[in-house]
């Protein structure tokens, strides 16, 4: 079984696959030909892609590698089947609208979108590139062309003399954190079931992330300053002084690569005990996590209020659930600290969460708009995430033996400097990820921050939910 630990995720640059035959596919000439060719489209880009493709534009113009790219890879057993693959592939790439369109700015700040017309244009090609080093090939997957660029993914293999590595690197542009369970029931089934000798499997009609961009679209062109869900982010920014919460931990002057500090938090037993704790509260097993991140803010700050920015999945319907696309917004969470209790402090927590996710389908862009008095921090915002992975269908993906595993999901190192929290449940286990800027003040800071969030979690787990306040604001 698998159980994604520390040697599940990493930088790209420290990754260093066995080496073997690389197999990579790319569009054909005459695919990318028809794809120049594709007409303009009246239907916006997303939000996310629009943000997406201003901040690449802004790195750019400061040469500056932004981060961007959602890699990841695992094992498969024998010989890979490269026209089978193939076939997987294209297959993938047509039936998911998505990929169809391609950006493009005009007349200064306006993006254009370009789509196809007939998805059958799409033709991914295999070439092989012979043996290549591990260096080799992690420059090979970061020159994954840029999001100004229809053909912004690849997908690879690495052929040894009994199993075979699969890679994809795919721009966030086209996808968001759903993705992995897409690309298991596609491709993974698609071809150990069409290498078994079946036929394609009958997969679910997917559903339209144009769709989604023209409803996104509709529903924020409606809002105005007295909307309650625009009104319920101008209170956030306000109370933050006209912005968004700043970092829990001194980041230093936020040079250096991106980089992560990876904990497991608590086992089994432990897991199941915070559960019980949150459940006893009043609240979920999610607003156990805010509380947590709140608490570690209070006991290395003295912060006695928590703003944070939770990343939700705004997906809702049956259909966007089978939708392969760019979904995520951000909950404002605002936490008052109780240090003697986990239990009032979880429950304002959670019902801070559930009564702001409406929210999540705001984006800030439009919130500025309707309020130009607020303004985007410089810095990058941090965030926090939640995965529970210990019901279906994500435990399902997680049970899995996947062909041989050893699944490992790599990050490019690219910045903006951030600090995401993620905090990530699993059957029989729960982790913690910070991602930060890695320069010395940094790593001291954020190793003393998940040492506390640690800290917190057992004791809440072991029953011991009056916190005394640490409160070494002077240490970081």
């Amino acid at each position: 079984m698998f159980i994604p630990g520390e040697e599940a995720f990493g930088a790209l640059n420290e990754w260093a696959p066995e080496p073997g035959s690389v197999v990579c596919w790319h569009p054909s000439p005459a695919s990318l030909a028809k794809v120049r060719q594709a007409p303009v489209s009246a239907v916006p880009a997303s939000h996310q892609q629009a943000r997406h493709l201003r901040n690449f534009v802004d790195h750019a113009g400061r040469g500056v590698d932004m981060s961007r790219l959602c890699i990841g890879s695992w094992d498969m057993p024998g010989q890979c089947d490269i026209r089978v693959l193939t076939y997987v592939i294209n297959t993938h790439l047509r039936r998911h609208d998505t990929y169809h369109s391609w950006f493009e700015f005009a007349d200064g700040d306006r993006i254009l979108r370009h789509t196809l017309r007939n998805p059958g244009d799409i033709q991914c090609a295999p070439i092989k590139h012979g043996e290549m080093t591990p260096e080799a090939f992690r420059e090979h997957i970061v020159s994954t062309p840029t999001p100004l660029e229809w053909d912004c993914f690849r997908f690879a293999i690495i052929q040894r003399a009994d199993h075979f590595t699969f890679c994809f690197a795919i721009d966030h542009l086209y996808i968001d954190a759903q993705f992995l369970g897409a690309i298991r029931l596609e491709l993974y089934l698609m071809y150990t079931s069409l290498l078994a000798g079946g036929a394609p499997p009958a997969l679910p009609t997917p559903g339209s992330y144009t769709d989604y961009c023209v409803r996104q679209h509709e529903y924020t062109s409606a809002l105005t300053l007295d909307s309650p869900q625009v009104r319920g982010w101008v209170d956030f920014f306000e109370k933050n002084d006209g912005t968004l919460p700043d970092c829990p931990v001194s980041l230093g002057d936020g040079s250096g690569s991106c980089d992560l500090m990876f904990v497991r938090v608590m086992d089994e037993r432990q897991t199941a005990n915070f559960e019980s704790a949150c459940i006893a509260a009043g609240a979920r097993f999610s607003g156990g996590v805010f509380t947590c991140a709140a608490l570690a803010q209070y006991e290395l700050t003295g912060a006695e209020t928590y703003y944070g920015l939770v990343a939700c999945d705004t997906r809702s319907t049956r259909a966007e659930f089978l939708t392969i696309g760019w979904f995520t917004g951000f909950v404002p969470i605002t936490i008052p600290v109780d240090a003697s209790s986990f239990g009032d402090t979880a429950r304002a927590a959670q019902q801070s969460f559930d009564s702001g996710k409406a929210l999540a389908n705001v984006p800030f862009s439009r919130v500025l708009e309707l309020a130009p008095w607020l303004r985007m921090p410089d810095r990058r915002v941090p965030l926090l995430f939640h995965l529970d992975a210990s019901s279906p269908p994500l435990s399902t993906i997680v049970k899995s033996e996947w062909g041989g595993s050893n699944i490992k999901i790599h990050h490019d190192g690219g910045v903006p400097a951030r600090f995401d929290l993620r905090v990530n449940r699993y059957e029989n286990e729960t982790h913690a990820m910070v991602f930060f800027p890695d320069n010395p003040v940094a790593r001291e800071s954020v190793s003393r921050y998940i040492e506390t969030l640690k800290s917190i979690y057992i004791r809440v787990a072991e029953g011991r939910a009056a916190l005394a306040p640490l409160c070494s604001a002077a240490a970081l």
